[in-house]
């Protein structure tokens, strides 16, 4: 017993010995991870300004960002069995940063997302269509990680970037969703039945989105019938 003690107490040292010299370089990294976000977030603001001028609406509602903490990237490579340092953070976590884009109808979604990949120095490294094919709870989204470049003083380095897209009604289940099953200890019938609450209640806001985006359509046809 005072082996297996001893061991799992210099395991935490050296873990602790290990992030603690990548501290400096961790910090960094993130630092490049938040001008990724910058670069990105400037992307869809001039693509939101140029829809305004050429289509007369404003596809984007909001843009969210968000940075994972040390501890949650710390975690996630534990989880994973992973190397704990920062060439593993960037080799094999693609979700440090992310950036969620509230769209007002479903087809801005995919015209926002062409448009983004359709950049020259955009390279799209995954793609996840959870709004063809939502998951199994109801979730849908469009999910992209991006590697775009970000210009340093004497270097230019691509990053991983993770860009989720929803329409109001996607990200307002979504949101939700996460604050009824956050940290609750549920029992197997409740859980049941919640889980098909919100499943039904995915289903409807999915006809939502599909009705208001024909309601749009008409509305932009007649628009342009009298002009």
């Amino acid at each position: 017993m005072e082996n297996k003690a001893c061991l799992i107490e210099d395991t935490n040292l050296q873990l602790l010995k290990r992030i603690q010299e990548d501290t400096i370089p961790l910090r960094t990294l993130m630092a490049y991870y938040r001008c990724a976000i910058m670069e990105v977030e400037t992307k869809f603001r001039v693509l939101n300004e140029e829809f305004s001028i050429e289509r007369e609406h404003n596809p984007i509602e909001t843009i969210k960002s968000r940075l994972k903490s040390p501890e949650s990237i710390i975690n996630k490579l534990q989880n994973r069995n992973l190397p704990l340092t920062v060439q593993s953070i960037e080799s094999n976590l693609f979700d440090i940063a992310g950036i969620r884009v509230i769209c007002s109808f479903q087809n801005d979604i995919y015209l926002l997302a062409e448009y983004l990949l359709s950049q020259d120095d955009i390279d799209l490294v995954e793609i996840k269509d959870y709004i063809k094919h939502p998951k199994e709870n109801g979730y849908r989204s469009l999910h992209l990680i991006v590697q775009v470049p970000i210009f340093l003083h004497k270097e230019k380095r691509s990053m991983n970037v993770e860009v989720q897209f929803r329409t109001i009604a996607m990200d307002s289940w979504a949101s939700l969703e996460h604050k009824i099953r956050y940290k609750k200890e549920l029992d197997e019938q409740t859980l049941k039945t919640i889980n098909d609450d919100l499943l039904e209640c995915a289903l409807l806001s999915a006809k939502l989105d599909e009705k208001m985006e024909k309601v749009h359509q008409q509305s932009m046809k007649k628009a342009v019938s009298n002009r």
